[in-house]
């Protein structure tokens, strides 16, 4: 992979850049004369959940693509642990450690579960103990299509988690997800960060997502507007007047991590 080995040292002379984890500076993406994004930087680091937080139409599924490598950006870069992505398709990205969930999980429907984790999987990898890691030890042979929502998106995980990732991100996992499944998949979450995965998360159930994050940045009209921890982004004035509403209540608890992830 090409790599510019001057512009990385620059950026981290100005502090623009950390060498671990997720960075993107400057993305940038328009349609004709419409700015979807316009100059978002965001960084992941490991162990971290950070939420991308906005309203409809903030550009919050489109800097995801742009960090997955779905598609490219009209300005601005993207690097993992320091390497710049450059121009890498997604299946390039997920090779390097980068985990992408899309809104529809993608998932194959005529086939078993076991054969939808194992399509994305290395030779070697334990499917069945990926599954076991999000809790469906022994749902191997079922089909996709009598699995539930919840069930579905841990499928999904699962996948993911065959082909090591150091950082996912996540893009509304929750939807279609019942409230007791949603408690279910933040542990799991809150569990991968613990082991040093990072996670970068965006959903509209936003009490449920600003209980598992660490840190917060909301996206408005393609610009960010606000970066900080829950608390901080939950009490500021423009996080409540462009999104949250203003008798927003954070929660009083925040998601723990139910069991512990092994990625070895």
């Amino acid at each position: 992979m090409p790599f510019d080995g001057r512009r990385r040292r620059l950026a981290r002379r100005r502090g623009a850049l950390r060498a671990e984890g997720l960075s993107a500076r400057g993305l940038c993406k328009r349609w004709r004369n419409v700015v979807g994004v316009a100059g978002v930087d965001v960084d992941v680091r490991p162990g971290e959940v950070h939420g991308l937080l906005g309203p409809n139409g903030a550009g919050k599924t489109t800097v995801f693509r742009m960090l997955a490598g779905v598609e490219m950006p009209d300005a601005g870069e993207v690097w993992l642990d320091g390497v710049a992505l450059g121009q890498l398709p997604l299946h390039r990205r997920a090779q390097a450690g980068l985990g992408y969930l899309p809104q529809d999980d993608c998932l194959f429907v005529d086939l078993d579960v076991a054969a939808n984790v194992g399509i994305a999987a290395r030779l070697g990898v334990d499917v069945g103990g990926c599954l076991t890691l999000v809790g469906l030890d022994g749902f191997g042979p079922r089909r996709i299509s009598g699995l539930s929502g919840g069930e579905r998106r841990r499928v999904a995980i699962a996948r993911l988690l065959a082909l090591k990732p150091r950082v996912l991100l996540l893009d509304e996992p929750f939807a279609g997800v019942d409230p007791v499944a949603v408690q279910a998949f933040g542990q799991l979450v809150r569990a991968l960060a613990e082991t040093g995965v990072g996670v970068l998360i965006t959903d509209h159930a936003a009490r449920e997502t600003l209980a598992l994050c660490d840190r917060v940045t909301l996206l408005d009209a393609g610009v960010v507007q606000v970066v900080g921890s829950p608390a901080e982004v939950a009490a500021d004035p423009r996080a409540r007047d462009r999104y949250l509403g203003r008798d927003f209540l954070l929660p009083a608890v925040a998601i723990a991590p139910q069991d512990r992830y092994d990625p070895s």
